[in-house]
């Protein structure tokens, strides 16, 4: 039977043998030729890496702020546990590859004693003003083997020269100590957010500069080709690495790396912070630049570290699906973990990493296709020239690769298990100093005497991740079904994810009713209200509860032999059921002010209706159908893939009767980094005000004329 199916498959995919005993250097046929845009040597290397490290550190952290306004005090930065080793040691064993470091966020406090401002870590109690946070980290990168990169924010809230000539003088200054007084430097990062409020020195005023010329930026990385040649340069536009174009860490599909962002004004000039992010998480096929994505995201919904976010870390699960959609799909992983007041990981940031380090080793620690034999349809020069054998996709080698001749591009190759195996992962790679060559793929599998095609995808790249069906055969063929040139490929791997238990579902209606709905079938399902870590002692589900004050809510599956599943947390404040507006200043057909309470964030209360766009600053007035004692309100973005109408100002106010109003608001402030992460803000009130009545005013939209909000809440004692 087993000899039947074979030759069954061979009539189906003719195969090419194995090269010949033929030395490679007797061999004269020629390799092919690169397929456009190619990676530089510094790429390459970069493109290694796949997985580092993002440590956001900074005031930040102790103002409970995403976004410093400038006017912070360099006394509150007073870490009191600061351990670089501690840091590097855990990174380098949960697999990451470096760090890079916030020596400077949009606040402008630097983390190195800096000859250009006096807003620095030398005037902090930080190691008696003696201290260095950047000199400190990347000396414990280098003794834990880990790569050192630095952030330098090109916004400066605090600088009074920030927005003059000047400035960038002292910017690039900074730039200069940085890679000049801590060794090799992987990776230079620059972020896109430039000019808006500030301190300034002091004079808290709106600073506008033009991001594509104030800056210079050839003139900045010229010198840092010069003073640290081996580092990439990272920013939306490059050079060597851009910007994913969301903070969700995840790539499109297909992501190329091949692309060159055009500016926002159609002029084709790009500068950081200038280009149309549309173009960014897929690439575009066939552009002149290599240009690969960096997907980076946090691992909370901050990017600094926040008490009231220790309960709502990305669990190991979601991590792993971070990994499939970044560096399975061509692109690197960037995972942000901020250390607290301490200076160190928190614990449940810790479990996490290493969660996710056992879940990576136990679906990558072991190739299903050990001992395969690799036999292509095709096979450059005839198979005389084993440089180019099948073969190669199975040693292991990252520079050798199995290619045809040029006129053929779409062959075959089949791996030919020794025994049957289950898998659900393909990993591909493309021999990258060719360029990208493939467009399209399938795969197919052996299933009783015929293929079944289980798998179809554009682009490989770097590195293709394919999730499949889980299969068992003992033959698994890749099909090149369209490409660009003659494929040139270096790996074709089977691996098997864990069968794990997903997380549930946690919703809850208006009334304050929770249901939980399982992913994955479990037979016991059980759930916290305290934000607490579910255990098999917690509290079964069998219904659905009352919950309508509000709470956290976690929940987990755990299977017949008490394996835990992913654990999902959902936190809710007052339940909107008695809820009722009572004045908007305006509002929209299709975008009533009511929706802001429907549970449903697709709709939204919106200001844009047919007569046109009704700017801010807008009003809604709330009664909550009871006097309670409020803490605090959570503000839903909309997230529907536009920043329209996004609101990054508001003040929010507390009323005992809705007519009497206090003069200050309970609350006010900016929603940071908003566009780029749309995510629940939760804002807790200074101290708690008692009343019925609650008024939210946006003050203003990060992008268009109008106001657009999907949800607000309210939390109570």
């Amino acid at each position: 039977m087993k000899r039947r199916r074979f030759l069954a498959a061979a009539l189906l995919t003719p195969m090419m043998p194995d090269a010949p005993a033929a030395d490679a250097a007797d061999a004269d046929v020629p390799p092919p030729a690169p397929y456009g845009a190619v990676p530089s040597p510094r790429q390459l290397r970069w493109h290694a890496l796949e997985y580092y490290g993002f440590v956001h550190f900074t005031t930040n952290t102790f103002t409970d702020k995403e976004w410093g306004y400038g006017d912070e005090s360099p006394a509150i930065f007073d870490p009191t546990e600061f351990d670089a080793d501690a840091l590097a040691k855990e990174a380098a064993a949960v697999g990451m590859r470096g760090l890079i470091l916030t020596c400077k966020h949009h606040d402008g406090f630097c983390l190195w004693p800096t000859k250009t401002t006096g807003h620095n870590v030398s005037r902090s109690p930080f190691r008696g003003g003696k201290g260095d946070v950047v000199r400190e980290l990347s000396d414990a990168c280098k003794r834990h083997k880990l790569l050192f990169g630095v952030y330098l924010s090109p916004w400066d809230r605090n600088h009074p020269e920030y927005g003059t000539p000047s400035y960038v003088a002292l910017y690039r200054e900074q730039l200069r100590e940085l890679l000049t007084r801590y060794g090799n430097v992987f990776e230079v990062w620059h972020d896109g957010a430039n000019g808006g409020d500030g301190y300034y020195g002091g004079r808290r005023e709106t600073r506008r500069i033009d991001q594509k010329t104030y800056y210079d930026w050839p003139t900045t990385w010229e010198m840092v080709r010069r003073l640290q040649s081996d580092a990439v340069i990272f920013s939306d536009v490059g050079p060597d690495v851009r910007w994913v174009g969301n903070e969700r860490g995840l790539a499109g599909d297909p992501s190329w790396s091949t692309c060159d962002p055009p500016g926002k004004s159609g002029d084709g000039a790009a500068a950081p912070g200038s280009v149309d992010a549309s173009v960014l998480p897929g690439g575009q096929r066939g552009a002149d630049r290599w240009l690969p994505a960096e997907c980076d995201v946090s691992i909370r919904p901050g990017w600094f570290w926040h008490a009231a976010e220790n309960d709502r870390v990305r669990t190991p699960e979601n991590l792993m699906d971070l990994y499939f959609g970044s560096v399975g799909r061509g692109a690197s992983f960037l995972l942000n973990v901020p250390p607290d007041r301490r200076g160190r990981w928190h614990e449940n940031d810790v479990a996490a990493l290493r969660g996710f380090k056992k879940l990576r080793d136990a679906t990558f620690g072991r190739d299903l296709a050990a001992g395969a034999r690799a036999a292509a349809s095709a096979v450059r020069g005839g198979g005389s020239d084993r440089r180019y054998a099948a073969a190669n996709l199975r040693d292991g080698k990252p520079d050798t690769y199995w290619a045809t001749d040029d006129d053929v591009t779409t062959p075959a190759v089949t791996l030919v298990l020794p025994k049957p195996v289950t898998f659900n992962v393909v990993r591909l790679r493309e021999h990258l100093p060719l360029g990208h060559r493939v467009d399209e793929f399938a795969i197919d599998v052996w299933e009783g005497n015929a293929w079944a095609e289980i798998a179809r995808k554009e682009a490989i790249g770097n590195c293709r991740l394919v999730r499949t069906r889980y299969a068992t055969t003992d033959r698994v063929r890749l099909r090149i079904t369209r490409a660009a040139a003659c494929p040139a490929l270096t790996e074709f791997a089977l691996f098997a994810e864990p069968v794990r238990l997903g997380a549930p579902r946690i919703t809850r209606d208006r009334q304050g009713t929770v249901s939980l709905l399982p992913e994955s079938p479990g037979p016991d399902l059980r759930y916290t209200t305290d934000g607490s870590e579910p255990s098999p002692s917690s509290p079964r589900y069998d219904a659905p509860f009352a919950l309508p004050r509000g709470g956290t809510v976690r929940a987990r599956v755990f299977g017949p032999d008490g394996t835990p599943g992913a654990v999902a947390s959902e936190t809710f404040g007052l339940a909107p059921a008695k809820w009722k507006v009572v004045s908007v200043s305006a509002e929209a057909p299709g975008g009533e002010a009511a929706r802001l309470f429907d549970g449903d964030p697709r709709t939204l209360w919106h200001t844009h209706g047919p007569q046109g766009e009704a700017p801010p600053p807008h009003e809604v007035v709330i009664d909550l159908g009871e006097t309670v004692t409020v803490t605090g309100f959570t503000y839903l973005p909309r997230r529907d893939g536009t920043a329209r109408g996004m609101v990054d100002s508001y003040a929010f106010y507390v009323s005992p009767d809705g007519k009497t109003w206090p003069d200050a608001p309970a609350s006010q402030g900016e929603f940071s980094n908003i566009r780029a992460n749309p995510v629940l803000q939760a804002v807790p009130l200074p101290a708690p005000v008692t009343g019925r009545f609650v008024r939210f005013v946006a003050r203003r939209a990060v992008e268009a004329n109008h106001v657009a909000v999907a949800e607000i809440g309210v939390t109570v004692e």
